[in-house]
């Protein structure tokens, strides 16, 4: 007995040795673009995989679209209200409908509607009213999140499928900083994982609900912030413990002092990483898939990044600038930027 109990121990520890060895972080070397789309007057920032693996986007000038995966096609339209300019910098869908979100004001959040034509389900006016980002729960609940008016974040819900939007009553958020808002550059300013939510603003914080932004708290961050063009850019998370944050300042896009963030217990506590080395300023991060939370990459107007070690260092891989980037799978992304919206591919 004592003799099949040691070669069972030996095998359990046999077996947890290989599991153990079978995730290698990859070494890519560099990524292919291949341009999907080109329109000189478009700024790209806001792109969202759909279900079937099409690719939707907003932009200025009321523009957005689609991309039919099986087609290779596109069908674009404009969005038009009164005789505003729409912006679009925010998008997101559930199973069955596809939404944009303005910014300045009035804020204009529009849905499928049953017809060819978006609806509105969502206007706001007022001094300060600026949405930056928004993401969805599940098919009935959803969130988008601005810059602060009357004291706190602005963070208007949906419980409904997106039909109908509240917004948050400041005595149910944390109370906000002067001028604390979110940078509408890359859509990525919120981070879902089931139940939790994760929300970065320009004062350097990390606001977070457990429940689908019933309950809020906020952690401060040792990111820089101490300008109105600093601060964290964007932010995603792995799963419920690991996430990391990136920005830094626009106006200074080669500083690197204190620009990247991570954090390994859920977001209550954030820690530096990769001091004074590049990626410099960044606008959008992204965990790549089914990586173990080990590979990131980081895009902006100076390039793509890419780390295999969770963000402790980084490999410049290319100059080519995007605004945001979201992953098809692990080797396989599209990201959007000034006049185009491109696939990349990553190598070994």
């Amino acid at each position: 007995m004592k003799q099949i109990f040691v070669t069972f121990c030996s095998l359990f520890i046999l077996v947890s040795c290989i599991k153990k060895q079978t995730f290698k972080p990859r070494i890519f070397s560099k990524v292919e673009v291949e341009n999907m789309m080109k329109d000189s007057l478009l700024s790209i920032r806001a792109i969202d995989i759909l279900n079937d693996n099409s690719l939707a986007f907003a932009a200025n000038n009321g523009v957005f679209g689609l991309f039919n995966n099986e087609s290779q096609s596109w069908k674009t339209s404009i969005q038009k209200h009164d005789t505003l300019g729409l912006h679009f910098r925010s998008v997101a869908h559930t199973a069955t409908d596809f939404f944009i979100l303005s910014i300045d004001k009035p804020a204009l959040l529009y849905k499928t509607g049953d017809t060819s034509n978006m609806e509105l389900v969502y206007k706001e006016e007022g001094a300060g009213v600026f949405y930056d980002s928004m993401d969805f729960w599940n098919d009935e609940e959803g969130i988008a999140i601005g810059d602060s008016t009357e004291g706190c974040l602005s963070v208007i819900i949906t419980r409904n499928g997106g039909k109908t939007w509240k917004k948050l009553s400041c005595d149910d958020l944390p109370k906000g900083i002067e001028n604390e808002g979110a940078f509408a550059a890359s859509d990525t300013n919120i981070a879902i994982v089931g139940d939790n939510t994760w929300v970065a603003t320009t004062a350097g914080r990390v606001y977070f609900s457990p429940d689908k932004g019933k309950n809020w708290n906020v952690f401060d961050t040792p990111i820089i912030k101490e300008k109105e063009t600093e601060g964290i850019y964007s932010i995603d998370f792995y799963d419920s413990l690991n996430g990391f944050g990136i920005g830094g300042d626009y106006t200074k896009p080669d500083a690197n002092t204190a620009n990247k963030i991570k954090t390994t217990d859920g977001g209550r506590t954030w820690q530096l990483v990769a001091k004074n080395q590049n990626p410099g300023y960044r606008s959008c991060v992204q965990y790549i898939p089914n990586r173990k939370g080990k590979e990131l990459v980081a895009t902006g107007f100076k390039g793509i990044d890419y780390s295999n070690d969770a963000g402790e260092t980084w490999e410049h891989l290319s100059d080519e600038g995007f605004y945001t980037i979201r992953f098809l799978n692990d080797s396989i992304a599209y990201a959007s930027g000034m006049g185009r919206i491109s696939k990349l591919t990553f190598r070994k």
